[in-house]
């Protein structure tokens, strides 16, 4: 070849001069393209076509290889879920949002007005380890609060089976924690009772209700899919426990655990009250 002395091997030098730089320049350097060009070019003064290809991979890699790495392999590529980020967007409630809650999850005569709701759009972990959307109607006060919790959980990854709003149910609260649905804002009471949960004033919610069930003085449960994870001795993935990851983000916010509750524990409810 014409560009290769006799008895020499374009890899050769190729290997023979990367190794010289990698012993002159131990650990995790990074180098710029041109810097690194103009070094092999002097170092490798023996092989034109080395040097050539070395510039070129350096070129396209973008990086110098450090700590002995190959120079075409490059960076490994973060996998998808590596690269997913939390994202949230608050906004009034939209005219088609508002037409479907009409006369469902809120009606006249709810003791907060629909221009003093939220809907936060958001994205969490589900229980698939995968990156899923969801929605959430609170009130207007707390829908910043409520973004800095979920950003916490998604960045520790704790899984949440679906966040819909509660009007995909009917407003139907027993339907929705069956589906093992996270909701918040549903103008309705306290079951049993006739005052307002603190639901309707959308400072409340609840989180995966089936793993984190409400259990009565007696050891039952709701939902009744929740019975089995009544006894709280358990770990299994989407419970919350007390001194976890989930009731610090809430406290951090100022809201209450249900779970701290004297006479029945309800374990997949926070508020902004301690209600």
């Amino acid at each position: 070849m014409g560009l290769c002395r006799s008895g020499e091997s374009p890899i050769g030098s190729q290997e023979t001069a990367f190794e010289k730089l990698r012993k002159r320049h131990i650990g995790s350097v990074v180098y710029g393209r041109a810097s690194l060009c103009l070094t092999l070019g002097s170092m490798i003064k023996r092989s034109t076509f080395a040097a050539i290809a070395l510039c070129l991979l350096a070129s396209a890699s973008g990086l110098a290889p450090a700590s002995g790495r190959d120079l075409a392999s490059g960076p490994a590529s973060p996998s998808a879920q590596e690269r997913a980020t939390f994202d949230a967007e608050v906004t009034k409630i939209p005219r088609d949002i508002a037409k479907r809650m009409r006369g469902v999850s809120w009606h006249e005569g709810c003791p907060v007005p629909m221009k003093h709701l939220r809907l936060i759009r958001l994205n969490h972990w589900g229980f698939d380890r995968e990156v899923h959307d969801g929605k959430l109607v609170v009130n207007k006060r707390q829908a910043h609060n409520m973004v800095e919790v979920f950003g916490k959980l998604f960045k520790k990854r704790f899984p949440i089976k679906r966040i819909k709003l509660v009007d995909a149910y009917g407003a139907d609260d027993n339907r929705s924690m069956n589906h093992n649905n996270t909701s918040a804002f549903n103008c309705r009471n306290v079951a049993g009772t006739d005052h307002w949960s603190e639901h309707a004033y959308g400072r409340a919610i609840d989180i995966n209700p089936v793993q984190n069930p409400y259990v009565r003085s007696d050891g039952s449960a709701s939902p009744e899919k929740g019975a089995r994870y009544a006894d709280r001795s358990q770990d299994s993935r989407g419970m919350i426990h007390d001194g976890g990851g989930v009731v610090r983000a809430f406290s951090k916010v100022g809201w209450s655990w249900g779970g701290y509750w004297s006479s029945a524990q309800d374990y997949q409810h926070f508020s902004a009250t301690g209600h």
